[in-house]
């Protein structure tokens, strides 16, 4: 199809021809397909492609897009220096 080569997730350079591939292995949950391609784990941590895999996983199991799950949002973190740890908390 034409349309294969479309990138689903800008941010690990995913298409949509490699989520239909998931999906055909037997990838049907967006976790599975997040774990096995990295899609939706690059900088927007799936903000752009979480709807679009959601979508194309209810028209390949022919389920409402209501049914699909969503994944396990977890909050970004950020480095922290070794030396903040190593400290400990101030006294108050």
């Amino acid at each position: 199809m034409a349309d294969d080569d479309i990138i689903i997730c800008r941010c690990e350079d995913i298409t949509l021809r490699q989520i239909r591939e998931l999906i055909a292995q037997g990838y049907h949950t967006i976790d599975e397909i997040k774990r096995v391609s990295r899609a939706g784990m690059g900088p927007c941590q799936g903000r752009t492609c979480r709807q679009l895999i959601a979508r194309e996983l209810a028209g390949a199991l022919g389920v409402p897009i209501e049914q699909v799950e969503m994944p396990t949002f977890r909050p970004p973190s950020r480095p922290v220096l070794l030396s903040t740890i190593a400290r400990g908390e101030a006294d108050e």
